[in-house]
Order: structure tokens, then sequence, then C-alpha cells
């Protein structure tokens, strides 16, 4: 059973949770017959990093990239940027990067992908406490991955390990720290400036850079000469930068030194 504590997000409800040494069987290749047909009509959210990683497969800017093939849901509840991936605008209304043989961009699939058929919900941010994340195991009609003769037996942990979420998460750690800060207890929001800002220096990384190197940020900032080359040419280490400097932005954390004499105004 769940946490009764923990308000779980509607598409994880009535879910199996899964113990920390608990175990599900599945499998996913050619020869099951319901493959691909998972990768249609549905709902992907996409990481910073799948935006990332997704734009440098395609070879777009990230602005593009998001333009083409993402949406944003507007609901009055919500509280932090979200990036979809859309379907294509046709009958089936599958995914834009699933042919016949399945995923053609299977190396930089996003999060969502690489986790299916896990769940994973992390508890509200509470001070002082770090959100240990709590695992489900969808068992679909529709998916017969779990059915298969073939089919092997995984925990949370070693299934992660398999689809190389492990490192991904590591790199995004500090995505989280932002979305699960204890500022949002008890339903503060961002203003539509800072939802931009967030938005921005998450999904759209090359404008970030664009911002970074062609404005006056690094008169205003004390920044190691390495970092600033690293930032320059190293895609994930200026995700990582991002996250720091909207800790700042969004926060007021002593996670940035302003140089002497800089005035501390917005620097968006």
């Amino acid at each position: 059973m769940s946490d009764p504590e923990i308000h779980l997000p509607a598409y994880l409800a009535g879910k199996r949770q899964l113990a920390a040494d608990e175990s599900f069987e599945f499998t996913c290749h050619p020869g099951v017959p319901c493959f691909n047909q998972c990768c249609a009509d549905v709902n992907i959210i996409l990481t910073p990093l799948d935006v990332l990683q997704l734009a440098r497969r395609t070879g777009l800017h990230t602005r593009l990239f998001l333009d083409t093939y993402t949406g944003n849901p507007i609901t009055k509840d919500l509280q932090l940027p979200v990036v979809l991936l859309k379907m294509r605008d046709d009958e089936g209304k599958k995914c834009p990067f699933v042919g016949e043989e399945g995923c053609t961009v299977y190396q930089d699939r996003p999060w969502a992908c690489r986790m299916y058929p896990l769940g994973m919900a992390i508890p509200p941010a509470r001070a002082g406490v770090e959100p240990e994340p709590i695992f489900f195991v969808f068992e679909d009609d529709h998916c017969q991955g779990r059915l298969q003769p073939d089919a092997v037996a995984w925990t949370a942990e070693r299934w992660r390990a398999d689809q190389r979420l492990v490192e991904r998460d590591e790199i995004e750690a500090g995505f989280r720290e932002l979305v699960s800060h204890p500022w949002f207890i008890g339903g503060r929001q961002l203003d539509p400036k800072r939802m931009h800002m967030l938005y921005t220096a998450c999904y759209d990384l090359d404008s970030f850079r664009e911002f970074v190197f062609e404005s006056t940020f690094l008169e205003r900032f004390e920044l190691d000469d390495d970092l600033v080359a690293d930032i320059k040419t190293n895609d994930v280490a200026l995700l990582r930068f991002a996250f720091r400097w909207l800790r700042f932005a969004l926060f007021k954390e002593p996670t940035m030194k302003v140089r002497e004499g800089a005035a501390e105004r917005s620097v968006q």
C-alpha cells in the first residue's frame, strides 16, 4: 500500500507499490505482440536532459526542438513548467520517433520510456528532509511484456541500472531539488517571469548558454575560469550550472557570488 500521507498523481492511483526488494516481471522486444503499440497517443513528459539529448540527436537548437516537437499544457493549478512530447497529428497519434522496427532514438529515449513499466513518485518537500522516491509498477492490459515466457524478474533498483536511469538521475539531481524545493511548501507558486526563467534555463539550454555568454551575466557573477570554459562547450556541465543558478535566482540561495559593485538586481 502507498503511504496515506502522500498525495499521488492520478496516473499512479491504484498502481502496485514496490517494496525495496520486491520484483516485477517484464520484457520488451519485437517478438512481443504489442511491440510499438504503446508508443502512440500517450503523454510523455520530457525532463531537461530528455530535451537536451533529443535536440542534439535531431541536430536542432533547443528552442527549435521545443517549438517543433513539444507542447506545454496550461492549467490553473500548474506550479511548474511541463514539457510534453507531441504525438504525430494523424489518426494513430504515434510518437514522432517510432518506426516499424522500434524507437529510432533509442539511445536517447526519454526518461519516461526508460522507466516503463515503473512509475515513480517523490513525496512533498519537507524542510530538512531529503525526499526518497517511491516506485510503482504498471500492469496495463495493453502491455503484454509481463506475460511473456521470457519475461525477466526485476527489482526497481536493477531495472533503473539496466536502463541507465541511475546516471541520468544523478545528472538531474539538481532539477529534482528545484521542483521539490521547500519554498513550495504551503502551495506557493512562481510568478510568470520566474516560470519563464526556469523553463529557459532547464529546457532551452542553447538559449540559456547565449544568455550567459552574450549578456552581462559573466560581468555580474564571480565564476571560476575553468567552469566558464567548461559550460561554454559541455552541455551537461551547463545543465548542472543552470540548476545551481536557478536556486539563486528563484529562491535567493547563496549558490552564486555577485561581483563586488554589481547591482543585485534580477539578471533576466
